[in-house]
């Protein structure tokens, strides 16, 4: 009886699908080369299809130990990687475009209309106030807004 292989291609495949899929909303989405078409993530998942497909037609040899099992595990694993691509396909290609536009957002280089806000201590700042309060002694040249969630 021969010794039972490791079908590595399958699961590297399978691995490189999901790390394709996570890594765009944990890494890649931080640079704009990469945030505004996902070439990187497609990369990586032609790369982890090309490993599928050495790992089904591993799974698929007449000489494995176990022929039907790993004709089993190889169309599973095969198929969730396929879900896996679909997914993330729906979710930035299709998905993206039922976000509403942001029409009323101000573009860049275009001036911001007067507001007033809260600071973190509670107290009203108005734009003015920020664009005409000196800081060491000189004009700002302008205003950066940070807005973020809760207080911690």
């Amino acid at each position: 009886m021969s010794a039972r292989r490791f079908n590595w291609p399958l699961w590297a495949g399978f691995l490189l699908a999901l790390v394709a899929s996570f890594s765009y909303f944990a890494f890649f989405v931080r640079f704009p080369v990469t945030r505004d078409f996902p070439w990187a993530n497609l990369l990586l998942f032609l790369l982890a299809a090309v490993l599928l497909l050495l790992g089904i037609r591993r799974g698929f040899a007449r000489e494995r130990p176990h022929p039907t099992r790993s004709k089993i595990v190889a169309s599973i694993v095969s198929v969730l990687s396929v879900v896996i691509f679909a997914f993330f396909v729906f979710v930035i290609f299709i998905g993206g475009r039922w976000l509403p536009p942001s029409t009323g957002a101000p573009h860049v280089g275009q001036k911001v209309p007067e507001f007033t806000l809260s600071d973190a201590d509670g107290r009203q700042v108005s734009l003015n106030e920020l664009l005409s309060t000196p800081i060491e002694g000189k004009p700002p040249k302008g205003v950066l807004l940070i807005f973020y969630r809760g207080y911690w």
